[in-house]
């Protein structure tokens, strides 16, 4: 698979963050039975990953703007692009020691997503995807799985609990959902979730309350690998809105029904 110059930046940077955090994750699964724990070793590693990645690219493309997790927004010069980062998507599950988490990477032109890297750094798992060159795990090309029936899709959603509405939702939605589907995971990551689905092994997703760093990598992976997202109310999913429901066409059609008759 041939990659432009720009993936192989983003590439580059998402393999370097990770090596680093394989490292800090060693230590975590330490300090997950200390006394002391492993929050404050956590937030250290979390913005360590993010500095790397967003040196990287500003190497490679100083004009460029950044929105990332920790650091927030730095204007460029460049007036078009920005770079768009989540050092470690899923980092509850870092933070106690369950190895599902990524390096999420996402480069927006003029206001459109056109590249995209999830890197799952303890399965070694590299997602890529370019707008128009489809959507790849490693050097092999995906496509979004083929079920046509609810019965046989298997789901995965975000819930928190902090007892806020969107989490008493969520929470609906689930009872509503539940019995009319295979099954129903939890990951802990958006990014890896979205990813999952381009490959085939979730059928379907849908979440809300997401920030943009959460949404921009996954969006154009689905969307590569031949999958529909839309938000909520069925309208064109985007970064600020925060809101997905995804799937292949049909999946993705009937959930969105699912969840607009929970109220």
């Amino acid at each position: 698979m041939a990659r432009s110059a720009l993936m192989n930046i983003m590439v580059n940077a998402a393999l370097k963050a990770g090596r680093g955090l394989i490292r800090d994750f060693g230590e975590v699964e330490n300090l997950q039975v200390s006394r002391k724990g492993p929050a404050d070793f956590v937030t250290v590693a979390d913005k360590r990953a993010e500095k790397v990645v967003m040196d990287e690219l500003m190497k490679a493309r100083p004009t460029y703007s950044f929105l990332m997790e920790e650091g927030g927004e730095i204007k460029g010069t460049d007036g078009m692009h920005r770079w768009i980062i989540d050092p470690i998507d899923g980092t509850t599950n870092f933070l106690h020691g369950v190895p599902l988490f990524a390096v999420a990477i996402a480069l927006e032109r003029n206001d459109e997503i056109v590249s995209s890297v999830i890197y799952n750094p303890v399965m070694d798992e590299l997602f890529t995807a370019e707008k128009g060159n489809g959507a790849w795990l490693n050097n092999r090309r995906l496509r979004v799985a083929g079920r046509r029936s609810l019965a046989d899709a298997l789901m995965v959603t975000g819930i928190n609990s902090q007892g806020r509405a969107l989490d008493a939702l969520q929470l609906r939605q689930l009872a509503h959902v539940t019995p009319a589907v295979a099954g129903i995971r939890r990951s802990g990551s958006i990014s890896v979730d979205l990813a999952w689905l381009a490959a085939g092994r979730f059928d379907g997703v849908w979440e809300a309350g997401l920030k943009p760093w959460d949404v921009a990598p996954g969006l154009l992976m689905v969307r590569e690998a031949g999958g529909f997202v839309t938000d909520y109310a069925g309208g064109t999913a985007s970064i600020a809105n925060g809101e997905v429901v995804a799937g292949n066409e049909v999946i993705q059609a009937a959930l969105l029904k699912a969840l607009q008759a929970v109220k």
